[in-house]
């Protein structure tokens, strides 16, 4: 399959398909909401340093996961945002797998507290929803996210039909 257009369309919905499958399972623990959150599906905010598919793959992804598990509808347009802006700075940074997966933890520890707040209505202060959503996507995101691009770095040319 060498036509990229449909390469990258099928990357981009098999992210989505199991950035949604991940956090239904994380949801079905009572993991993926709240003011402490460890969302699995956001390991996959490192696609974009393989892949600019990744991009609109956890866009998507984390979209579609919100509308299912019944997000309030601000958390489904800011928590999709943030997931966007992270894959966006994960991509822009994808030359150094060290600070790649730091974008999507800045920008959900800066976004998801006012969700949490004004949304959900839930107790505290944003200084503590950042702090906790902040080392839920540092455990996801940077953590789980450096030993999946460990995992994929070997593969990666078979796996995103990467050319160089």
């Amino acid at each position: 399959m060498r036509n990229k257009k449909v390469l990258y369309i099928a990357q981009a919905g098999i992210i989505a398909a199991i950035y949604v499958v991940l956090t239904a399972l994380a949801a079905g623990f009572d993991l993926a909401s709240g003011a402490i959150q460890v969302r699995f599906s956001e390991v996959l905010t490192v696609m974009p340093y393989f892949t600019p598919a990744g991009i609109p793959g956890v866009t998507l992804g984390c979209l579609i996961a919100n509308i299912v598990t019944g997000s309030a509808m601000p958390d489904v347009v800011f928590g999709t945002l943030a997931t966007l802006l992270g894959a966006l700075g994960t991509y822009a940074l994808r030359k150094n797998r060290w600070i790649a997966p730091i974008p999507p933890i800045v920008a959900n520890a800066v976004i998801i507290p006012f969700v949490l707040r004004f949304a959900y209505h839930i107790e505290g202060s944003l200084l503590f929803f950042a702090a906790t959503v902040g080392a839920g996507e540092v455990i996801t995101c940077y953590i789980f996210g450096q030993i999946l691009i460990s995992a994929l770095n070997p593969v990666k040319r078979h796996v995103f039909a990467i050319d160089n």
